[in-house]
């Protein structure tokens, strides 16, 4: 039925068609009543001929066709339209605003109000228009009036092709900054060869943005499940440390100091502190930035705040430093300062595996960065006075007495290990002299002193004054001194020159280095032991004792014997006494005694005590492998003849 001409008889009603509405010719644009052709029939039908735009309208007729051969017929010049007709209802819009200053107010400066700049291409008529705002309190709606309006003092007005976006105007000694236009104006600018500026958005005004504020609706969070007492409870005594060096080398004399950061997960506060060194030549300040939440820009505040009688607040600094802002191999900037981290402890990499999933923790070789200080020389030792006296000199500008070990003096006070010598020399008149060297435990220095002796032709008395003699060979600024452990039997010391040969020693020396077994070594007392012992024997032997028996080599049996014998003649062979015996032995009450009971019990009747003999009586008292003897074995031991 479409493809039918429409002649009578062709056409047919549709007896579904329920509308009959017609539609409109006339629109409104930019508030203006503009005619346009209907684009659609009765009931919506689309129209064929009017589905043209206007520029195809235009050009069709306009459309002014040519011969194909000859001349062409030159067209008729085109009818004069007047500019008020071309330009009729055809207006530049610009989008714009100023700012004016607010004077006497505590809550704002400025006030930045937008405005339309219309222009009117007809007679090039400017008119400046504010929107209407509710409740804003300040008069609005039309600013300038439509008219002509001065550019300058020459009698110049503004044009459209002084106006563009991104521009200042100034109308009647108000600077208008525009930041916009519509469609249309864009069109007509590019269209007469003006190339038009990116748009810019409007400020803000921080009084209506804080009256918003204060006019919406005010939302709250919940606080998240790690609160401020969790975290106290969890983080409590937790610390990451972290070791760094500030790098200051840019600075004049600037080196790279040792620093440590600790960094408290209690209450995410930090602290870092200096690393000092012997020597270093700074102030013992060990706390560099104290304890307290760092900022990581303090200077990011707003222009608005009086810094000069308040402090920051939590309100003012945007952001504080985190964990997850230390890294190893990263420079952090704390204040300013340039912390290159380069190692953390055990605690801390573990920190970061479990809440970062951090494993890489590869430290920086730092020592070859850090810049090496001057060492102090000691000059060498000039042999006036005692070492420690002329090395004071060099430790400060005025000297003090060398400090002396006091805990040591006062354990050790009127303890002196005494032992007697013999001179080691070639002269034949100095060979036999005898000599007592004292030492003293309490400052460690020895006294020499020789016994007179009738008619030698040598005067006795002190040979070598209380003084701390230093070992052959050592180096004068580092000296080893003499100590107890280099005094034994046979032992050669070198005295200025002087060599002695230690002979013998007071029993008292023995006893002290048996009680200090773990500072004096074995060999050491073990010839200490045999010297006293034969020293002892021998004054046995010239003073006479219970014992007239001289122990030979390999002759333990007669030994025994005689010291059973001897048991007899002090009459103790009753069995109440050596009941009595044995239990004064057996403090413990095991009913067995051992081999130091046995030796307590020789030593106590001064009888011969050696490690040899006691081993052989324990061996004839019983046949225990672990030398333990009984009431009965004693008994036994003490009757048998």
């Amino acid at each position: 039925m479409e493809g039918l001409p429409f002649l009578p008889g062709n056409n047919f009603t549709d007896p579904t068609r329920s509308k009959f509405h017609r539609s409109h010719s006339l629109n409104y644009k930019n508030g203006y009543a503009i005619p346009s052709l209907p684009m659609a029939g009765i009931g919506g039908e689309p129209l064929i001929h009017n589905q043209l735009s206007e520029q195809e309208l235009d050009e069709l007729a306009n459309y002014n066709p040519t011969l194909t051969y000859g001349q062409a017929k030159q067209a008729p010049p085109e009818d004069f339209v007047p500019a008020h007709v071309a330009w009729d209802k055809k207006v530049l819009r610009f989008n714009a605003y100023f700012k004016q200053t607010v004077h006497e107010s505590q809550n704002e400066y400025f006030r930045v109000r937008p405005v339309d700049i219309y222009y009117y291409l007809e007679d090039d008529s400017i008119a400046v228009i504010e929107p209407h705002v509710e409740n804003s309190g300040m008069p609005q709606g039309k600013l300038i009036k439509r008219q002509r309006l001065p550019k300058n003092d020459q009698g110049d007005h503004w044009h459209w092709k002084d106006i563009n976006m991104g521009v200042n105007v100034t109308f009647y000694g108000k600077v208008f900054h525009i930041i916009s236009c519509d469609k249309f104006t864009t069109n007509f600018l590019e269209s007469e060869g003006i190339i038009v500026n990116p748009p810019e958005q409007l400020p803000k005004d921080p009084y209506v943005e804080k009256r918003k504020e204060a006019a919406a609706l005010r939302t709250y969070n919940t606080p998240s499940s790690f609160d401020r007492q969790k975290q106290f409870l969890e983080m409590d005594r937790k610390v990451l440390r972290f070791f760094c060096i500030w790098d200051d080398r840019d600075a004049m004399f600037g080196e790279m100091r040792p620093f440590v950061i600790h960094y408290y997960l209690v209450d995410d506060t930090l602290e870092i502190r200096e690393v000092h060194t012997p020597n270093d030549g700074r102030d013992p300040f060990p706390v560099l930035i104290g304890r307290h939440k760092v900022p990581k820009d303090r200077s990011n505040v707003e222009s608005s705040f009086p810094g000069v009688v308040m402090e920051l607040s939590d309100h003012e600094i945007k952001e504080y430093f985190t964990p997850k802002d230390f890294k190893v191999g990263e420079c952090v900037i704390i204040y300013g300062r340039r912390f290159l981290i380069y190692d953390c402890d055990n605690f801390t990499k573990s920190f970061y595996y479990h809440n970062f999933g951090i494993t890489e923790f590869s430290t920086v070789d730092v020592k070859g960065k850090m810049k090496d200080l001057p060492r102090m020389e000691i000059p060498p030792y000039n042999q006036f006075g005692s070492m420690e006296d002329s090395l004071q000199s060099c430790l400060s500008l005025v000297p003090q007495p060398p400090k002396k070990d006091f805990i040591k003096m006062l354990e050790n006070d009127h303890k002196v290990l005494r032992f007697e010598a013999t001179m080691d020399t070639v002269r034949p008149e100095d060979k036999g002299r005898r000599f007592i060297i004292s030492y003293r435990l309490a400052d460690d220095m020895m006294t020499i002193y020789e016994p007179p002796v009738r008619n030698s032709g040598i005067i006795g008395g002190k040979f070598l004054e209380r003084t701390r003699v230093a070992k052959p060979g050592c180096p004068p600024d580092q000296p080893v001194y003499y100590g107890p452990q280099d005094l034994y039997i046979g032992a050669v010391i070198e005295v200025f020159r002087h060599r002695f040969i230690i002979l013998n020693a007071d029993e008292y020396v023995l006893n002290y280095m048996e009680a200090h077994k773990d500072q004096i070594p074995e060999s050491t007392i073990e010839t200490l032991r045999q010297k006293l012992r034969e020293t002892r024997y021998e004054k046995e032997m010239i003073k006479g004792g219970p014992v007239k028996v001289r122990r030979l080599e390999g002759d333990l049996e007669v030994l025994v014997s005689q010291v059973r014998a001897q048991l007899k003649k002090i009459a103790i062979t009753d069995k109440t006494r050596v009941d009595e015996m044995f239990l004064r032995l057996d403090k413990d009450r095991t009913g067995y005694i051992d081999a130091c009971n046995m030796k307590d019990l020789c030593r106590r009747l001064q009888l011969p005590c050696d490690d040899d003999v006691i081993n052989m009586l324990v061996a004839h008292c019983t046949a225990d492998p672990e030398g333990k003897i009984n009431l009965e074995d004693f008994r036994k031991f003490i009757e048998s003849s």
